[in-house]
């Protein structure tokens, strides 16, 4: 296979999170057992036979790699892909394609989907992705993959089984739906965005940012540009019941050896080692 940008991988309880991320550079990332993937700040030729994707907002390091996935995928002849993004984004993002469709002289067949705070997205019988508000400095969201199972209800756990398929054939509903969220992709946010979704807190793994980290750093301003400082980690340390933090999205003003430095010198333990620096 071609390996034409960098990837990065984590495997955790049967999921594999890949991708790069860096500020003002590139994101993307996917998880091939899920079949979906988030932004388009490039677009690996790896990356092409997952054929859904989510958005997380619309400034070029996340979508500037769109038409490129697009067309790879008509070249290929694939079918055309499903790509979730902010509901305020469509027209534009519609006009983009449209305008490459010209300059290429080629069709880029593609489903855009709007999402808007709140929405609930089947995409599978057992999989399910809400999306949530993110506080960035362009409207923006973040996303939760739910595992959903079926699950016999507490009422009727000492039954035998003859007796819960006769309930069930005589059309009582014997059981009910249980959901995990399983991954959450925050995307560019200040803290407040995470914190306006808990749920991202408890799913398995967390993608998140953490743009900044030295200590000089103004929280204040980071915050006014939607971002997120270390220290936004460590005053939540005790929020994370995630079994896999993953920081991303650190800003180029710093080496991967200032970064690594400065993280652990803030949170030696690491989240008790939950806390994995995409580096």
């Amino acid at each position: 296979m071609i390996q034409n940008l960098p990837i990065k991988k984590l495997v955790h309880k049967g999921l594999t999170i890949e991708g790069y991320s860096r500020a003002a550079v590139q994101t993307y990332w996917r998880v091939p057992e899920l079949k979906l993937g988030f932004d388009f700040g490039a677009q690996p030729w790896d990356f092409m036979g997952t054929s859904t994707w989510f958005v997380s907002h619309t400034h070029l390091d996340h979508v500037v790699a769109l038409p490129v996935y697009v067309a790879r995928r008509r070249m290929m002849k694939m079918d055309p892909p499903t790509v979730y993004l902010p509901e305020h984004a469509l027209p534009a993002v519609e006009q983009m394609l449209k305008a490459f469709s010209r300059l290429d002289r080629g069709r880029l067949p593609c489903q855009l989907i709007p999402v808007a705070a709140g929405d609930e997205i089947e995409i599978s019988r057992e999989l399910v992705v809400t999306a949530c508000a993110t506080r960035h400095t362009v409207p923006s969201l973040g996303y939760v993959v739910w595992e959903r199972r079926k699950k016999l209800k507490p009422e009727y756990s000492e039954l035998a089984g003859e007796q819960i398929r006769d309930l069930r054939l005589s059309g009582v509903e014997v059981t009910e739906e249980r959901r995990m969220p399983v991954l959450a992709y925050l995307g560019d946010s200040e803290p407040r965005g995470l914190d306006a979704c808990p749920d991202m807190y408890e799913a398995r793994i967390l993608i998140a940012e953490m743009t900044f980290v030295a200590p000089d750093h103004r929280k204040e301003k980071i915050h006014k540009h939607g971002h997120m400082h270390l220290d936004d980690f460590v005053e939540r340390r005790d929020r994370f019941k995630n079994e896999r933090v993953i920081a991303s999205h650190f800003s180029t003003r710093y080496s991967d050896r200032q970064i690594r430095s400065l993280v652990e010198k803030a949170i030696p333990d690491m989240l008790d080692g939950r806390l994995h620096l995409w580096l």
